[in-house]
């Protein structure tokens, strides 16, 4: 399986809403002894076994790129490439679980369709949403609050819980268990 976080590279970005997916690709990696691959993908590659888990370093816009060179690669179906990402449409805290669909506006989803398709897996992590949409951009590039990241790292530990549920139990058996479901405020 490749288990893809979707996020910007360097230090401003590394606390930001929108670097959610990184973040739960961080996660994975304490908890698995994968090792660094030396070839460039335009990402950090790491590989266990038959398993790899990338964070592109492309900037969200271009994560596709960096996505289907892996895949094209090792030859990984796109079926087995989970996609860990922030999504705007889920109240904060909320995990949710698809295979293919739309991208919500995702511009890192956008990439992915256009570079392997749309029947990838997906894991949501819900960051909430503004008040205005005028103030997208800036909200998904901000830092979470100092209470919700104390709330992040339980919600990280429970994302990486179910992504590697995901080697051995189907997609809807998984979404099943480890589903998030939180209200708006």
């Amino acid at each position: 399986m490749l288990f893809v976080g979707l996020g910007n590279p360097t230090a401003q970005y590394s606390q930001t809403r929108h670097n959610v997916g990184f973040m739960a690709i961080d996660e994975l990696l304490q908890r698995v002894q994968a090792t660094k691959t030396s070839s460039n993908f335009s990402g950090e590659l790491y590989k266990l076994g038959e398993d790899f888990f990338l964070k592109p370093s492309t900037y969200m816009n271009l994560s596709g790129e960096s996505v289907a060179k892996v895949v094209r690669f090792y030859k990984i179906p796109v079926k087995e490439v989970v996609v860990i990402h922030d999504d705007l449409d889920l109240a904060f805290g909320a995990v949710r679980f698809k295979s293919g669909g739309g991208n919500g506006g995702h511009n890192g989803l956008k990439s992915c369709d256009k570079h392997i398709t749309k029947e990838y897996m997906r894991i949501r992590i819900g960051i909430g949403k503004p008040e205005h949409k005028s103030e997208v951009s800036s909200y998904v590039l901000s830092n979470f609050t100092q209470d919700e990241q104390k709330e992040l790292e339980l919600i990280l530990s429970h994302v990486a819980d179910a992504a590697l549920a995901l080697k051995s139990n189907t997609l809807e058996n998984v979404a099943s268990k480890y589903s998030i479901k939180k209200k708006r405020v």
